[in-house]
């Protein structure tokens, strides 16, 4: 017999399967829209401005993250979190104001020091495109603003749909028509005009997005203005978590533009490459903060725990075939994805993948870190994997070149995650790591990992894809074979069923092989 419980992490992983595949899909698709962009700009322009305009993708995700002003995450968890509708409407009126003016302000002061930037690492082609990036930094503070304001209603789409695929599709088609226009081609200024351009457009759609939806979720009524202060006191550690986030994901980055400007377009590639292990758990964590928070909210730790530990072994689902993939055959999966330019530069993405993988087995720990409002905790974790990532980046990357700055973004963001997992870990005893999911995650790595250092198979082309299916359905397999199916992955079923409508019998049938107690 269902118990209370049992319904609420239904419910719960009911929110998080929707959204977290609505966000995988378009991740995927957001994903296959920079490839094709990044083809089409990289065929167009000179190596040279390919450098300047990653480096200037970099600074301008900095100051995206500047703007925000920590609102993003604080939004998204005092939503669910409010006790009423006069505090949420108060939440989401103030966060279109301070956006607004953050937005315009971030803008204006990178455009400011566009050109003292660009003198500065002798880079007039970087120069040109932090001109052209302030339009973007702005629409993407309001942006992520807007989004995270559904997020805290657990709805995915403004982020999903026009964050995720709207923006970069935008961006693939501006640059078709630049180049079938007379006169025919693009130029490095042209590239810029049209990434910009993209960028308005999905501005203007997802506001009205909101305005048509969002009435619908919070209608008009009183304010509770005595709400702000506590949203802006959470949101303050966020904004240095914000900073120092980005820091961490781009400050190796801008440093090997300093010192071995020409391999900032290779590492980009490489990271691109790894960041494709964590769209699962980033997909999964995004809806997951609004959901820990209503299960926090009604002093719910088992389903919590019980939440974390099944969207974390599923995840991995996503993860471990592409490291194993990225890991063993890293030639093959650069000449697939980027041409045969990219095949002998290998360490950065191995050391990436490895950085990358090691944080989504820990699981969305940063965002349950928010939804408990431990934010003081997750700042500091933040600030030291910002100066981990900047004081390895400083010593090994004008040494290294791209290799030391893939030491770097690694160590860093494994740090950050890790971190977090273990003060949840002491503080709320919430972690990933029980049988059912350490016993299919070790009997999949190892033994695959011994086969492919002892015979060094040689695979390539579309053979790598297949490689990546084969290895996911085994570890499918292993999580029958070893018996690991648990309470967590019942509700699972039954959530994704309800999502569909209709009763799987055979994954029930399979479910029952391998369920066993586990507390």
């Amino acid at each position: 017999m269902a118990t209370d419980s049992d319904r609420e992490v239904r419910e719960g992983l009911s929110s998080i399967t929707r959204g977290t595949l609505f966000l995988l899909f378009a991740t995927l698709g957001f994903v296959v829209l920079n490839f094709v962009s990044r083809v089409v700009v990289v065929r167009s322009i000179l190596p040279g401005d390919f450098s300047a305009f990653s480096l200037g993708l970099s600074l301008a995700g900095l100051l995206s993250a500047f703007g925000t002003l920590g609102l993003t995450n604080a939004v998204a968890r005092g939503i669910p979190h409010a006790a009423s509708d006069a505090e949420r409407r108060t939440i989401v009126r103030s966060t279109f104001a301070i956006g607004s003016v953050a937005a315009v302000a971030s803008s204006a002061l990178l455009w400011v020091f566009a050109g003292p930037i660009g003198r500065a690492l002798g880079q007039p082609g970087l120069t040109l495109a932090l001109e052209f990036f302030p339009v973007a930094v702005a629409a993407s503070i309001i942006g992520s603003l807007v989004a995270s304001i559904f997020q805290g209603f657990e709805d995915v789409t403004p982020n999903a749909l026009f964050l995720q695929l709207v923006n970069p599709g935008l961006f693939v088609v501006f640059l078709g028509i630049a180049i079938v226009v007379p006169p025919s081609g693009i130029d490095y200024r042209e590239a810029l005009a049209t990434y910009a351009l993209a960028n308005v457009v999905t501005l203007a759609l997802i506001l009205v997005y909101a305005g048509r939806q969002l009435p619908r979720r919070l209608p008009r009524g009183p304010l509770a203005p005595e709400a702000l202060g506590p949203l802006l006191r959470f949101a303050a550690p966020l904004f240095v978590v914000g900073i120092m986030g980005s820091i961490t994901a781009s400050g190796d980055t801008i440093l090997l533009g300093a010192y071995h400007f020409s391999e900032t377009g290779t590492y980009s590639a490489s990271l691109t490459l790894a960041r494709l292990l964590q769209i699962g758990i980033g997909a999964a964590g995004y809806i997951f903060l609004p959901v820990a928070t209503k299960f926090l909210r009604q002093n719910d730790s088992r389903s919590i725990q019980l939440t974390y530990a099944t969207v974390t072994k599923w995840m991995t689902l996503v993860s471990l075939p592409l490291f194993l993939v990225f890991f063993f055959f890293p030639s093959p999966s650069l000449g697939l994805v980027y041409g045969p330019r990219y095949v002998s530069v290998v360490e950065p993405l191995q050391l990436a993948v490895l950085g990358a993988f090691l944080t989504t087995i820990l699981g969305p720990s940063t965002m349950l870190q928010v939804a408990f409002g431990q934010t003081r905790l997750l700042m500091y974790n933040s600030i030291a994997a910002g100066v981990v990532d900047v004081g390895l980046a400083l010593l090994l990357v004008p040494g290294l070149g791209y290799v030391g700055a893939a030491v770097a973004w690694a160590v860093a963001n494994s740090l950050f995650t890790g971190l977090s997992l273990v003060e949840l870990a002491v503080l709320s005893g919430v972690h990933p790591f029980r049988r059912h999911f350490v016993a299919p995650l070790l009997a999949t790595a190892l033994p695959i990992t011994v086969v492919f250092v002892v015979t060094r198979p040689l695979v390539s082309g579309l053979g790598l894809v297949v490689l990546a299916l084969v290895l996911a359905g085994l570890f499918v397999l292993l999580v029958l074979l070893t018996r690991s199916v648990d309470d967590g992955d019942r509700l699972l079923l039954e959530a994704v069923e309800r999502l569909i409508g209709r009763r799987l019998s055979i994954l029930r049938r399979l479910g029952r092989i391998g369920l066993r107690s586990t507390r």
